[in-house]
């Protein structure tokens, strides 16, 4: 691929990459909360310091330090994506006459670009004193895919995206007094990405111009069909981050925690040599959790930060070199959440929750990586086996928005459509204290 071909793929490409730069999938910004199925229940409201089972050293490590016994949690969600294209118009360069290029246009609507995707999860915290605890833990923080397939029009700006990411952590916490805990760990992250983009459906039919005639496109444009833009096949690569945070006890119904996560670069790089470097974003959390006196009832909430301005450039290095490195901004947002969770019996927990989550995406707008504000309708239970051991279930229906003036442009080709992207999430765990 030449330095005139690819300087037109610029933004098709750029969107591509940063869904393989998210370190959570399907919520703003392709963001995933994928490491508790009790947490998925409740819309992860007050994640960061509940503390009802080992997954909560995946948001805050400071909270290790409110068991007294060694913890373990495993279990998995999936996530299945209703992502759709309507209203769109796909316009491509047709002919070249006298008075300049001539265009065709074509509908190029697509509603079945999701899939579904299993994201797996185990947890262990380990107290070894009254004062010191540690924890190990392994989840998915991305595991999404999107197949536009072959019958999408608009395919250079479609195509197929495979990503998942997986986060080994090792943590440490220490109780100051009753009050005051903190907490930090380090975190391994390892990426895997699949990413393919092609010319297929052109409608130039005139003769081979030169390139000076036709945008630059080597053997004219009637040789882009078929075209690969991208094929990064199986990229992966590893990064290293931490995390630090403190909980604060008012008392045994009372308590509040604070988070912080470091998220690195990872460069991901296929058998090919084609090598993408891809900023991670940064992610604070606060959490409260309040069981109300003399009842059964328990309110929690949650705040949370990404600094998803983090993508300020995508580098592009070995096979892929020719590509060129450029801006693709997005905004800081993050989450607002609130639930309840009513402790019915001895057996029985039951918890229901509702988080609002604020799109990354800011004036750049993408089919490929349809963002827009969310809301997440959640619900769950959890079913004590015995004293020592219980299962946990998990739902969330997440409802996406229209986002209407989606325009994306290769120079010859372009698409203006509207983009919109549901999700159904499931989540299935197990836990039990030795």
């Amino acid at each position: 691929m030449t330095t005139n071909n690819t300087r037109l793929f610029k933004k098709p490409l750029l969107a591509v990459t940063i869904t393989l730069a998210s370190s959570q999938a399907m919520a703003a910004g392709f963001q995933l909360n994928a490491q508790s199925a009790t947490g998925l229940g409740r819309a992860f409201a007050g994640d960061a310091v509940i503390a009802d089972n080992a997954s909560v050293m995946a948001r805050n490590p400071a909270a290790m330090a409110l068991f007294d016994k060694t913890e373990l949690s495993l279990g998995f969600e999936t996530i299945t994506t209703d992502i759709k294209v309507k209203n769109a118009t796909y316009t491509s360069v047709n002919g070249i006459g006298a008075a300049g290029p001539t265009t065709g246009t074509q509908s190029s609507n697509y509603d079945d670009a999701g899939g579904t995707s299993v994201a797996p999860n185990i947890h262990l915290i380990v107290p070894v004193n009254e004062k010191f605890a540690w924890g190990v833990n392994a989840y998915s923080n991305f595991g999404t895919s999107t197949d536009f397939g072959d019958d999408f029009v608009a395919s250079e700006y479609g195509g197929e995206t495979d990503i998942m990411s997986l986060n080994f952590g090792l943590a440490g916490s220490y109780r100051l007094n009753e009050q005051w805990s903190f907490g930090a760990g380090l975190d391994l992250i390892y990426g895997k990405g699949t990413l393919k983009r092609s010319f297929s459906n052109t409608t130039y039919t005139g003769p081979v111009l030169p390139p000076a005639a036709d945008g630059g496109i080597t053997g004219g444009l009637n040789a882009l069909n078929g075209r690969s833009i991208v094929d990064i096949d199986e990229a992966d690569g590893w990064g290293v981050g931490f995390n630090i945070g403190t909980v604060y006890e008012l008392d045994e119904n009372n308590r509040f925690g604070l988070s912080y996560r470091y998220s690195p670069e990872i460069t991901a790089k296929d058998d090919k040599g084609q090598e993408i470097v891809l900023p991670l974003p940064d992610m604070a959390e606060f959490s409260g959790f309040h069981k109300l006196e003399d009842t059964k009832f328990a309110v929690h909430y949650s705040l949370q930060w990404v600094g998803w301005k983090a993508f300020d450039k995508i580098e592009f290095g070995g096979a892929a070199s020719a590509l060129p490195d450029s801006a693709y901004e997005w905004k800081n947002a993050g989450h607002i959440s609130v639930g309840t969770t009513y402790y019915l019996n001895n057996n029985w927990d039951l918890r229901a929750g509702y988080m609002y989550d604020i799109a990354a995406q800011d004036d750049l707008k993408s089919v490929s990586v349809p963002d827009s504000d969310r809301q997440w309708f959640s619900a769950g239970f959890t079913y004590h086996i015995d004293t020592a051991s219980n299962v946990d279930f998990g739902f969330t229906y997440l409802l996406g928005e229209d986002v209407d003036n989606v325009n994306e442009s290769l120079g010859v080709t372009s698409i203006s459509a509207t983009t919109r992207a549901d999700a159904i999430l499931l989540g299935l765990q197990y836990s039990r204290s030795f």
